[in-house]
């Protein structure tokens, strides 16, 4: 399971690069603006709520518990 999260992470991680690389690129040396960049951050937000709602399934149904902090 955690392997699963830490590649999501990932996942939101390069989809945030995307969004930056094209709100760097787009519109520069003449080109027109596209809407890469709002499409890179549209992933990026709805792969954040599926982690989400996964990782809350997965409490649900007993693949994950939580450790807590340690008393005293």
């Amino acid at each position: 399971m955690s392997y699963l999260i830490a590649l999501a992470f990932v996942g939101i991680l390069g989809a945030l690069a995307s969004a930056l690389y094209f709100m760097m690129k787009d519109g520069t040396k003449g080109k027109p603006k596209t809407n890469h960049m709002a499409k890179a951050l549209a992933f990026r937000v709805g792969f954040s709520v599926a982690l989400f709602l996964c990782v809350l399934l997965a409490y649900k149904l007993g693949y994950i518990q939580p450790k807590g902090l340690p008393l005293g």
